[in-house]
Parts: C-alpha cells; sequence; structure tokens
C-alpha cells in the first residue's frame, strides 16, 4: 500500500508505506535504543511543499546527559569494543544490507525532509553510502601496530620487546549537517563503530529523520543498544554534546563558524577533533579546456544538490579567450531547467532545504548586484509554494565581492575571466577556504604542474565533485582540520599506545 504524499511540489506522487509509517510514529532522540519521552517539539518540512511533515522532540540537558552517559556505559562495558573484529565487521555488513534493502524508504524521507531529487537521494544518499560502509566494515579487521627494534642501555644486559596499538578513543559525537544528512552521519558512525567507539550522532534539526532511521536499522543489524545514539537538537544542545567530558573525540561537518565552536569545546577536555567544514571552491579554465563536451559535470560541479554541497565549485575563473562563450553555454543549459519536487522525475532542479536558507541565498545575489555585478540568469526568488530558488550566473565580479568571498551554499556561480596561467592560480588561492577545487585542461604537462600550487585538500582535472571511499577528503586553511575516508580515517577514532616488555 502506498500513501499520496502532500503538498503542492509533490502532489500525485507515491510515498513508500513504509515511510509514510516512519513519519506518523513519536520521533525523538535515541538513546540506550529507545526513542526517549517527548520534549520541546519542533516541526519539519517538505522543501517542496512548505508543509510540515513530522514533529521531532529536541533534547533538554537532561537528555544529553543521558545520551552521553549511555554511550560511556556501553564503551565501558565492552558490549561493543571487546567483541572480535570480525565479528564487528560483520555486523556493520549486515548494517550496510539492511541500508540497501530499506533504500527506497530512506532515500524517499531524504527527498522529502531534504527536498533534493529521489534519484540522487538513491544514487548517493544510499547506493554510495552503502559502498562506503562495506568499504569501513573491511577495516575493523585490518587495525594493526607495528614492533619495534628498541636500545634501551638499563639495566645491563636487558632485552626489550616493542610495539604500538591502536585502541579506540572511546564515546565519539558526530555532528551533521543538512545537505546529506544520513550520508554524513554514515560517514562518521561507521569507521567509530568499526575502531570500537561507540557514538552520539546529531543531525541538523531541519533533516533529522534518516538519521534517526539508520540507527534503528543498526540496532536491527546488531549494534547493541547505547553503541549508537542519536541526539536531537539544536545548536545548543550539540555544543553541549561537544563540551561533555566524557566526549573523547567530536567530528563536526558544517560552517566553518561552527567547526571553530566545536573545535574550542573540544580542547576544554583536550578531546580529539575533526572538522570539515565550509568551502568557496574554485574550477579554473584553462586556455583548452574542453567546456562543451564536459558541460553535463561542470554544470553538475555547481548544481549537484542545488549547491548545497561543502565541495561544490561556485568561483568559475575561465581564461578570457572562451570566458564568453562559457557563460553563453552555461546560461542556455540553464534556461532549459526543469524545476520541480524532487519526486519529480523529470525535474532537473529541486527546492533549496529551508525558507531561512533561500532568503540568505537570495540576500547574497542581491548584494552582487549592489557591488555593480550582473546578474545573467536566474537571481529572483519565484513566485509559488516551496523554496525554490533559480540557478544563477553572475558576471562582472571579482574576488573583492561578497558573494565571491563568502559561501552561499546555493545554485550560484561566478564567472571571472584571466589571463594567464599564474593568475589563475593566485585568484583560486586567494580565498580563506581550501576544501576542494578543479582544473580543466587537456594539457597534461600544464595539469602536472599546477595541482601543486592550488591549495585545496581535494584537486580534480577536468572532474569535480566525485568523491570515493578510498580517497582521503578534508580541506586546506579555513575548510577544517583532519580527513575523513580512506583507511587512515580510521586513525583519528583511536589512541596510540605503546607496549614495552623487558624479558
Amino acid at each position: 500500500m502506498n500513501n499520496q504524499i502532500r503538498g503542492d511540489g509533490a502532489r500525485g506522487l507515491d510515498l513508500p508505506s513504509a515511510a509514510a509509517a516512519f513519519l506518523k510514529r513519536e520521533l525523538g532522540s535515541l538513546i540506550d535504543g529507545k526513542v526517549v519521552d517527548r520534549e520541546a517539539m519542533v516541526d519539519v518540512f517538505d522543501p517542496a511543499s512548505g508543509e510540515v511533515i513530522a514533529r521531532v522532540s529536541t533534547a533538554s540537558p537532561k537528555t544529553v546527559e543521558a545520551a552521553v552517559q549511555s554511550a560511556h556505559k556501553a564503551f565501558e562495558d565492552g558490549r561493543w569494543r571487546m567483541l572480535r573484529p570480525a565479528d564487528r565487521e560483520r555486523i556493520l555488513l549486515r548494517f550496510a544490507d539492511l541500508v540497501e534493502k530499506n533504500g527506497d524508504e530512506l532515500a524517499a524521507l531524504e527527498t522529502l525532509n531534504q527536498g533534493k531529487s529521489v534519484r540522487i537521494a538513491r544514487m548517493l544518499d544510499v547506493g554510495a553510502t552503502v559502498e562506503f560502509m562495506r568499504y569501513n566494515a573491511g577495516l575493523a579487521t585490518k587495525m594493526s601496530g607495528e614492533t619495534f627494534d628498541v636500545s634501551i642501555p638499563l639495566p645491563p644486559g636487558a632485552k626489550y620487546t616493542a610495539y604500538t596499538r591502536r585502541e579506540p578513543v572511546g564515546v565519539v559525537a558526530g555532528i551533521t549537517p543538512w545537505n546529506f544528512p544520513m550520508m554524513i552521519a554514515l560517514w562518521k558512525a561507521i569507521p567509530a563503530l568499526a575502531a570500537g567507539c561507540s557514538i552520539i550522532v546529531k543531525p541538523s534539526p531541519v533533516t533529522p529523520l534518516t538519521t534517526l532511521r539508520v540507527a534503528e536499522l543498526a540496532l536491527e543489524a546488531g549494534v547493541p543498544p547505547g553503541v549508537f545514539n542519536v541526539l536531537m537538537g539544536d545548536a545548543e544542545a550539540g555544543s553541549a554534546l561537544a563540551s561533555h567530558p566524557l566526549v573523547r573525540k567530536v567530528s563536526i561537518t558544517g560552517s566553518t563558524r561552527a567547526g571553530k565552536a566545536v573545535a574550542h569545546a573540544a580542547i576544554e577536555n583536550l578531546a580529539h577533533f575533526t572538522l570539515e567544514l565550509g568551502g568557496k571552491n574554485p574550477a579554473i579554465f584553462l586556455q583548452d579546456a574542453d567546456y562543451p563536451s564536459n558541460l553535463h559535470m561542470i554544470l553538475m560541479s555547481a548544481f549537484l544538490n542545488q549547491g548545497q554541497v561543502c565541495a561544490a565549485a561556485s568561483r568559475f575563473y575561465v581564461h578570457r579567450s572562451i570566458h564568453d562563450g562559457f557563460v553563453d553555454a552555461v546560461t542556455s543549459a540553464i534556461g532549459k531547467m526543469r524545476y520541480g519536487s524532487g519526486f519529480d522525475p523529470e525535474a532537473q532542479m529541486t527546492p533549496l532545504v529551508s525558507s531561512a536558507h533561500r532568503d540568505n541565498v537570495a540576500r547574497l545575489v542581491d548584494m552582487a548586484r549592489d557591488e555593480g555585478a550582473i546578474v545573467t540568469t536566474g537571481g529572483r526568488v519565484p513566485d509559488g509554494p516551496g523554496y525554490f530558488y533559480p540557478c544563477t550566473v553572475i558576471t562582472n565580479a571579482n574576488n573583492a565581492m561578497q558573494h565571491v568571498r563568502a559561501e552561499i551554499f546555493g545554485p550560484v556561480l561566478s564567472v571571472i575571466p584571466f589571463d594567464t596561467d599564474d593568475e589563475a592560480i593566485s585568484l583560486a588561492n586567494e580565498s580563506s577556504y581550501g576544501l576542494a577545487a578543479s582544473l580543466w585542461t587537456n594539457d597534461l604537462r600544464k595539469a602536472m604542474n599546477l595541482v601543486p600550487r592550488i591549495q585545496a585538500g581535494t584537486v580534480w582535472v577536468n572532474s569535480h565533485n566525485v568523491l570515493d571511499p578510498h580517497m582521503p577528503f578534508g580541506g586546506y586553511k579555513q575548510s577544517g582540520m583532519g580527513r575523513e575516508f580512506g583507511a587512515r580515517a580510521l586513525e583519528a577514532y583511536t589512541d596510540l599506545k605503546s607496549v614495552c616488555i623487558a624479558h
């Protein structure tokens, strides 16, 4: 049986019955395997229609304390960390299977709550996440240390054997954003669980639904109660969680301002922290760049998930000889795009996550006009329901303008000409951010020479916004500290212990 989705943006389309049933439940923080008592309630909206789709209780200080104590107890009694690594791996693989099995429900909830295309939700939020889960589950059996030859002189004639071992750090706080809520929650949870930690995930109050649902699937897979808790709440709850003395690692994906606050809170307790923060990412198109053949990838680099991607390209530096043709091609392609609900199979662009975020995007575009930039397409809030904002191209801009410096986090790109490769690199690096960048050229020599000069944690060549669980991801400068993905990411959830044995 299927239920009709309400709202103008999604009217007449089907919502899986499991997702519809989930929305009717009492929703709140999941602690020790149970949804806690209802507290202050907040509304959760469908961005395509602006209608309320659920109500979720938010955590009080008492609930924050209960979540941390539950996770700490679960870690200390060894119900998870003392399992054989192969058993943790097996449970996490079962967890990945359940996410895949329930993919239609999860994709529908993500689309309904976040606004993205359900095709993107199925492909990335479910499909790519399952691959990430399986990769990291396998790391549970691959934690290792090193042995050392040591030269300790005392007492004379003594012999020593020394080695290191990786041990789980303890209780982890994972603070996640609203753009890919389920995916990023699992980016933090699975490595932490593979290492043997317990984790408390605090999702954004704007998009809390799928995080709660996947935590329930973790319980179904065999993750013990208390090992994976979910704390519903606002920034105040996140601050209380990050500053709790029993939390030994904090991992946040969010704005640079939020990351700095979390880092200060963690430092008070000398807790580990990983910060994956904002980006104002450049894309450099050299004179030989084949932009007509790569137009689909170029548009995706800027407009995937309506530009609500930390690694999205938003500063386009284009060689002057191809600048006008580039702007015309991008503007023409945007003019053919269809807007609609994430459940509309023909819609290329869907709504932004909230009215407040849409208004902030519009404010920054208006500021660009005030500073003398030219909006060649888009740039106006459309009439009608939902939180839609059109794809927007801005020219006649420079690096001093606010919209070029600030992270807009929406479907807005600025196109700025350059004359020399050195100028392009200088312009690209002239930012407080350094999360990601791309270089577009068919000249291998130039690519190999210029990539090391770009100040970013990830540099793509002739592509953008493509990730792999084996490839580390993180930022330079104000875009963060530490790395996610890859085998070494597991080390961020461990302490290194040296063992020295006299014999």
